[in-house]
């Protein structure tokens, strides 16, 4: 028998004021962010005018996870995880702050964006472990599907807002984008810090190499954890185009910093759209075989936006691509976090954010190669199939994920 739907109001959850500030803090650190990513990004081929260089940015962010992710998750399973996603908060707005000055001054340099990004990409995983094993604190199991769903309608109108506003400010001066994601990480890093869940400090152990690698152990043994979290990273590895963007906005579709910034936008329409629909509805069957729809129906809409030349339909294609992705986001973060006990959650957040740090800034690398070898729409378009591909391999190699019927 099916289950019955939870159709109740999102407003409900929004009412619970530990997960309502969790929200709002997430609005101004993610719109932050997008902010600070599309100035470097424009920044860079501004400067450089290389594909090369804009998949460097991406390889810089990524690298530095690789030494950092596991030791965050550890972190995050045994301190304060609203305090410890401010601290990275803090950072941040620092590194824009200097990025400002260094523009301001003129003394901004290609090595210095990538040096900047080196510092980011280091901070990040434990900012990604601290807010993933967080919200499973601050609502009731039952309400985690619905809860994920909302926080992701957050986050895409967070990189909706983001990349246009920055796009907007750039009118002005690079400088001022990067001050205002400074002042947006400082007020969010406040926030934050000051979101309240139990918390009771695990009994002090030692830092060892088995305590550390628990969460990659757990993903290991669970052939469903491990179908789902290496799904997104070889789909999104394949099938990124983000990278490339400033190049589609320059010499495919002959728009500047402004159009860039819609483009970045697109895929959150999309996901916004979905998001809205499943913080009502919650997929609650045949879950499995839906996230593996996703993915390919995500691939299919990257390499029709490869060969696309005109503007609203590459928007449009973005965003059916961003509905596509949302839908394998919260199937797979819920999963993710039912399956996981909390004593277990920073690691395996960890895990699963050195996953979604490959898919996404090794991809924009793996994009940034590819295309200059075989031109920007022959990346895209070949990165797109070969998600597809992805999609009917993983239904195959991971039977307990293609078959899982309910979320719970």
């Amino acid at each position: 028998m099916t289950p019955a739907r939870d159709t109740s109001s999102p407003v409900v959850l929004l009412r619970h004021a530990p997960l309502s500030r969790f929200l709002v803090a997430r609005i101004g650190s993610i719109t932050a962010q997008q902010m600070l990513m599309l100035a470097i990004s424009w920044h860079m081929y501004d400067m450089t005018s290389s594909a090369w260089d804009l998949g460097l940015v991406g390889l810089c962010q990524f690298v530095p996870g690789l030494a950092t992710t596991l030791i965050a998750g550890h972190c995050a399973d045994r301190l304060h995880r609203g305090r410890m996603v401010a601290a990275c908060l803090a950072l941040q707005a620092v590194a824009a702050t200097l990025l400002s000055i260094s523009t301001a001054t003129h003394s901004v340099t290609r090595d210095a964006l990538l040096a900047l990004s080196l510092v980011l990409g280091a901070i990040r995983p434990f900012q990604m472990a601290g807010q993933q094993a967080l919200l499973p604190m601050l609502v009731p199991p039952k309400l985690l599907a619905r809860s994920m769903a909302l926080s992701t309608v957050v986050q895409q109108i967070s990189i909706i807002a983001g990349p246009a506003l920055g796009g907007i400010l750039f009118a002005v001066s690079v400088v001022t984008v990067y001050l205002t994601s400074a002042a947006l990480f400082c007020i969010s890093a406040v926030m934050y810090a000051f979101v309240r869940y139990d918390f009771t400090p695990p009994p002090r152990e030692p830092v060892t190499a088995d305590s550390i690698l628990a969460g990659l152990r757990f993903i290991w043994s669970n052939p469903l954890l491990l179908g789902a979290i290496s799904l997104d990273l070889f789909a999104v590895l394949f099938g990124g185009a983000t990278a490339l963007l400033p190049v589609y906005a320059r010499q495919v579709l002959h728009v500047g910093p402004q159009g860039l910034g819609l483009l970045r936008s697109a895929p959150a329409v999309g996901a916004l759209c979905v998001g809205v629909f499943l913080s009502r509805r919650s997929i609650v069957s045949r879950v499995g075989k839906k996230l593996l729809i996703a993915v390919a129906v995500y691939g299919v809409s990257i390499v029709a936006f490869g060969l696309s030349q005109w503007f609203s339909v590459s928007l449009l294609l973005l965003a059916i691509s961003g509905g596509a992705d949302t839908i394998s986001v919260i199937v797979r973060q819920t999963l993710i976090q039912l399956e996981t006990p909390d004593r277990m959650r920073g690691r395996v957040a960890a895990v699963n954010t050195l996953f979604i740090g490959a898919s996404n800034q090794l991809g924009e690398f793996e994009s940034g190669v590819t295309a200059t070898g075989l031109g920007v729409i022959g990346s895209v378009v070949l990165g797109g199939f070969a998600t597809v591909l992805v999609s009917v391999a993983w239904s195959r190699l991971f039977k307990p994920l293609a078959t899982r019927d309910a979320l719970h």
